[in-house]
């Protein structure tokens, strides 16, 4: 193994894959991808709807869990995170979803220069290759695949009816001009294949003898001399190793373990770095703080429609069917994401912006898919997509080995209970429309849900993640603030944060294309010109 690089990337997930592939693209830029689980390759990860068997066992993943949340009667929460390279869109439902121009919008005008919307789409379009969509908000040349749905499932079309039963508007472009009304979801898939970070940035350039790629490389601490960043301490097998780097790290390990790695290397809030008698590097009281996540309500239903997935004798003989049709044509029921319409909607009026994101599944979901149900189904999911509550992130031991405390402090501000009761009550509405009331055999979980008490009572009993950490490394100005606008971590020379955990404040909507997003437009910033006009 080389043990000199100009940077050394700590994480190949969705933002570090990215990084890794950008950056050398430069025959004179040395770049080595660390990260702590495997390929992420093979037909679980790139058959989209092996997700299934992915998101709740330990098989690419982190299967990670919060601390008790007092939000949710004492329950600790399930945090599936991707642990291979991939990362999390390796494992995903594959939606592509940007966010609202607002929460760009709000970035800039918190002190985030450069972050606008404005600033930001032209890093979208260059991240994408939409199949469908060639216009002035998506890109054609890109390495990210987005395309159409291939699955034909006419599910699709029933929840796009009863939108309209509902006087809510239909969009063919959720990432265009007009955020608001339901549709069916582009996802990240090329010929009905999953189509990761990886698959998009990182295995097409294997070949380059200036990047070097380790799997099962789990990063102990960054090494500093003084207040620079120098190298990386890591182990791999029985092995601990050091790598050195003459420019920068950065750090690409997610909202969970980006701060989890900043503590254990010194880096953090004085206090809790004291407490596990870490030295301290350099104060900086806002890491592992600000996290945000999308707290998330689940209507499932039973049903005779053949077109959904279950593990009935009859759902499992149609899938082992379509297996035929995916090898021949990859196309039908195996391309599914199983959330593959939507919409994005108001619990108000007069919101500038939807505040409400729901996800029209075509199977029984419970549990995160750890509660199994011998039947056909279908769900949908609400979640509200700018949460008050603020959680964090914090040391378990100084132990690198032990997973981090993580406290998304779901429902803890009481407004967010309210108007997630108001978006339940949008979305009973949409269900119970006739195009799809037709379908229901029974009601699994809010049969006997019936005042605004009764709606709070089963949200707390049931709510839980729909999968978007951010925030925990926020980018700003102010004294809570991890990282500047060019995402060096404040206080230290020659490191980086680059990922989701840089938000300030959570986007509206799902987050895979936005940690892309953000390193394809850290790339900018680390070699100092612009791809963009």
């Amino acid at each position: 193994m080389e043990n000199d690089f100009d940077y050394l990337i700590i994480g190949g997930g969705s933002a570090g894959c990215a990084l890794a592939g950008r950056l050398s693209e430069d025959p004179d830029t040395r770049v080595c991808l660390l990260e702590a689980g495997g390929q992420g390759d093979g037909l679980l990860v790139n058959v989209p709807s092996g997700a299934v068997a992915m998101l709740s066992k330990p098989i690419n993943n982190w299967v990670m869990e919060t601390v008790p949340q007092k939000g949710l009667n004492g329950r600790q929460g399930f945090q599936p995170r991707g642990k291979c390279l991939g990362g999390s869109s390796a494992i995903n439902a594959m939606v592509y979803i940007r966010g609202h121009r607002e929460d760009y919008d709000h970035w800039a005008a918190l002190g985030n220069d450069g972050w606008s919307y404005d600033d930001v789409l032209p890093y979208f379009r260059l991240n994408e290759h939409n199949e469908r969509l060639d216009n002035e908000y998506h890109g054609t040349d890109g390495p990210l695949w987005v395309s159409d749905s291939r699955t034909g499932n006419p599910f699709q079309d029933y929840f796009l009816d009863a939108a309209r039963e509902c006087d809510i508007p239909i969009t063919d472009d959720f990432n265009g001009a007009e955020q608001e009304g339901a549709g069916v979801f582009q996802v990240t898939q090329k010929d009905g294949e999953r189509w990761s970070s990886a698959r998009a940035y990182l295995f097409p350039h294997l070949d380059r003898k200036n990047l070097q790629v380790e799997t099962l490389a789990q990063v102990q601490r960054i090494l500093f001399d003084g207040k620079r960043a120098v190298g990386v301490e890591f182990k791999q097998g029985k092995q601990l190793r050091t790598l050195r780097v003459r420019k920068e790290v950065l750090l690409s390990a997610g909202a969970f373990q980006s701060p989890q790695l900043l503590m254990l290397s010194g880096v953090g809030d004085m206090e809790e770095l004291k407490k596990h008698n870490i030295h301290v590097v350099h104060h900086l009281p806002g890491v592992g703080k600000n996290l945000q996540d999308h707290p998330d309500f689940i209507f499932g239903y039973t049903t005779d429609n053949p077109a959904t997935f279950g593990l009935s004798p009859g759902g499992m003989w149609r899938a082992l069917m379509a297996m035929a049709t995916y090898r021949k044509e990859r196309r039908g029921l195996w391309t599914s994401n199983f959330a593959e319409a939507g919409a994005f909607l108001k619990t108000r009026p007069e919101l500038s912006a939807p505040d409400l994101q729901l996800h029209m599944v075509t199977a029984l979901v419970d549990d995160h898919g750890r509660k199994m149900h011998f039947t056909q189904g279908y769900s949908c999911h609400v979640c509200l997509l700018r949460p008050r509550s603020r959680g964090s992130v914090q040391l378990a031991s100084a132990n690198p080995d032990d997973l981090p405390l993580i406290d998304p402090a779901f429902l803890d501000d009481p407004q967010d209970l309210e108007d997630m009761v108001e978006g339940y009550k949008i979305t009973q509405k949409i269900m119970e429309a006739p195009s799809l009331k037709r379908w229901m055999k029974k009601d699994m979980f809010t049969e006997n849900v019936k005042t605004d008490d009764d709606i709070r009572d089963v949200i707390r009993q049931r709510a839980d993640t729909v999968y978007h950490p951010v925030g925990s490394c926020k980018m700003g100005t102010d004294e809570h603030a991890v990282v500047d606008p060019q995402l060096r971590v404040h206080g230290i020379e020659g490191l980086r944060v680059i990922d989701a955990s840089i938000m300030p404040t959570l986007i509206g909507g799902n987050t895979n294309a936005p940690a892309m997003m953000i390193a394809e437009k850290a790339v900018d910033m680390i070699r100092g010109n612009s791809r963009v006009a």
